[in-house]
């Protein structure tokens, strides 16, 4: 048997960082409300590191 290379899966948390967060993750990350929550992730979309900055303001 060879070890065939090119069907490598990539792990699912490397496909996940790529896109926004979900809600109740952030929301529960921060600790701030599901809706503030929703607002952020709506205004920043997958721009994580802005997201997160705004929810380290509000949180504060």
């Amino acid at each position: 048997m060879t070890n065939d290379t090119s069907k490598k899966v990539q792990p699912a948390k490397a496909a996940v960082a790529d896109g926004p967060y979900d809600v109740i993750y952030f929301a529960k990350k921060h600790r701030i409300s599901n809706e503030d929550a929703r607002d952020i992730i709506e205004k920043h979309g997958a721009n994580r590191k802005e997201a997160d900055k705004a929810g380290r303001r509000i949180s504060a």
